[in-house]
């Protein structure tokens, strides 16, 4: 018996240890996709592109869910959690009522948001400054244009579809004081981003109106006003993801948001134990938005267009120049 003593004493002292020391819980991450699908060569693929390069660089496989209904999304965050997973990044601000309430239910479970903002202990959000990146590529609408006329198309009438708008005719003033910049959103419901044949429609009728150059921040309804500006010989700006590739030479440039940078970094600090709660606010600065100048519109962005929009970057990054969000303001006053 006296001979067991310090075996069972050892014993009991490494359970303690254990106990107050629990071995690190598996990490499990996940990724919801919002309406539209992973492969949407905009918003949701640029997310992917994120997940895909941490997965590459650690070997960690994530679990995955496309959402096809708005109805979906707080019973996906449910069984995901059911599931096993420690960490669940939901795409697209239209995903915030549902991870509030998931956040809610589960406590021990991390969340991440991409394009929205849920106030929780257990939630890191991130936000990109539209207003920025849209002010270049009206920058380089207003000096390429030939007509004097630009145009944007917006998706679903919602603020940040508005600061997209007023950063780009904020931009476009900035670059040619007489300007004029038409406008138009596609709807106020969530077809809104779903609706090719009515983006080809307003594109037409901008292009009627006079406008060269057209921007879509509108989903695949964007792909419909690609495709019309280059039957028409116009130029159109791609949103999201890089889009220049789509219509080669007929895409003046993309406005991209590095969705795939936030996903990464969600990714990477959960897994790393650098996580944390709150807010990230990606602009400039930061690398979070631009401009993109590739292979395929290299042609068109001129020495002077790439002087001015340079100079631009420059400025509202020095703090030299103010771009005005129309999410804080409640008006652009670029209109």
């Amino acid at each position: 018996m006296f001979r067991l003593l310090p075996a069972l004493v050892a014993l009991f002292l490494a359970g303690a240890a254990s106990a107050q020391n629990p071995a690190p819980t598996r990490f499990v991450p996940a990724i919801v996709f919002d309406i539209g699908g992973k492969h949407d060569k905009g918003f949701n693929e640029a997310g992917l592109q994120g997940a895909e390069r941490y997965r590459r660089a650690t070997g960690t496989a994530y679990r995955e869910y496309e959402l096809t209904l708005d109805s979906d999304r707080e019973g996906v965050l449910r069984q995901l959690v059911q599931e096993g997973a420690t960490l669940i990044v939901s795409m697209g601000y239209a995903q915030a009522p549902a991870v509030t309430a998931a956040a809610k239910a589960f406590p021990n479970v991390r969340f991440a948001i991409i394009d929205g903002v849920v106030d929780a202990p257990n939630v890191r959000s991130f936000r990109f400054k539209e207003e920025e990146g849209s002010f270049l590529a009206g920058v380089l609408a207003a000096k390429a244009s030939r007509t004097g006329t630009i145009g944007f198309i917006g998706g679903m009438d919602i603020p940040v579809i508005r600061t997209f708008a007023c950063g780009y005719a904020q931009g476009a003033r900035h670059a040619v004081p007489e300007i004029k910049v038409l406008e138009d959103l596609a709807g106020t419901t969530p077809a809104a981003w779903l609706d090719p044949e009515r983006g080809k429609m307003l594109a037409e009728r901008q292009m009627d109106a006079g406008a060269d150059v057209i921007f879509a921040a509108a989903g695949a309804t964007g792909f419909g006003v690609l495709q019309a500006t280059t039957g028409r010989h116009r130029l159109g700006i791609g949103v999201d993801s890089n889009q220049n590739h789509l219509h080669p030479g007929a895409i003046l440039t993309s406005m991209v948001k590095r969705v795939d940078v936030a996903v990464h970094q969600a990714l990477r600090s959960a897994a790393d134990g650098t996580w944390t709660a709150g807010t990230t606010v990606l602009g400039l600065k930061e690398g979070g938005v631009g401009v993109v100048i590739d292979e395929h519109n290299r042609a068109l962005i001129t020495p002077p267009l790439e002087e001015a929009m340079k100079k631009a970057t420059d400025d509202i990054v020095a703090g030299r120049l103010d771009v005005i969000d129309y999410r804080k303001a409640g008006k652009c006053t670029a209109e």
